[in-house]
């Protein structure tokens, strides 16, 4: 029996993190973000679509997608936000199906699809069950700041324009608060990667 677990969360809540900890146990992990790079390859259609969509600023010196350039338009107008989904999800949705069709089919005990808008883009539907990775505002708003380094108006814009960390956390089957230390985030994952995979051994 395989299950397939979703982590989504927060931006800059720390989902990579666990998605890492969890292969280090022995998950596979499946990206999202991954597939999203995937599915805008130099020469797929995807791309093309974007560019008639946004113009050739979005794109880099070598015609590859320049990700920065591109959410610079569109965390800041939730229109161009649609468009981009539009085009981009159902792309990312082919892949990340044949992708998990097949590690069903190999018997894979645990996969670990990580998804940052797994919600969002209507695919919790391809999971069984949903790990939300929550943090303390304060704490994203630095590790945002650090990571990406915007300041406060940016900042606030990229948190606005996603769910509520609360609205995600009532859709999950499990919740992780990672606004501790890493020891302790995975002591959380280890106790969860345990929990889940006795239950595939039913």
């Amino acid at each position: 029996m395989t299950l397939v677990l979703g982590i989504t969360g927060g931006i800059a809540t720390g989902k990579s993190t666990v998605a890492a900890i969890f292969a280090d146990l022995g998950a596979v992990v499946v990206s999202a973000d991954q597939l999203a790079r995937e599915a805008v390859a130099p020469g797929s259609p995807a791309l093309a679509e974007l560019t008639a969509a946004f113009g050739v600023e979005i794109l880099g010196a070598r015609g590859e997608l320049d990700r920065t350039a591109l959410a610079r338009i569109v965390f800041a107008d939730a229109t161009a936000r649609e468009r981009l989904n539009a085009i981009t999800h159902p792309a990312i949705a082919r892949l990340s199906a044949a992708r998990l069709r097949q590690l069903r089919s190999q018997g894979v005990p645990l996969v670990v699809y990580e998804a940052p808008l797994l919600f969002e883009a209507g695919a919790a539907s391809r999971v069984d069950q949903v790990l939300t990775v929550t943090v303390a505002a304060p704490v994203q708003r630095l590790r945002l700041a650090a990571r990406d380094r915007l300041d406060g108006a940016a900042l606030q814009a990229r948190i606005d324009a996603l769910w509520p960390q609360w609205e995600k956390v009532a859709r999950a089957d499990f919740v992780i608060d990672n606004s501790g230390s890493l020891a302790e985030i995975r002591r959380q994952v280890s106790a969860l990667y345990g929990h889940l995979l006795s239950s595939t051994q039913r």
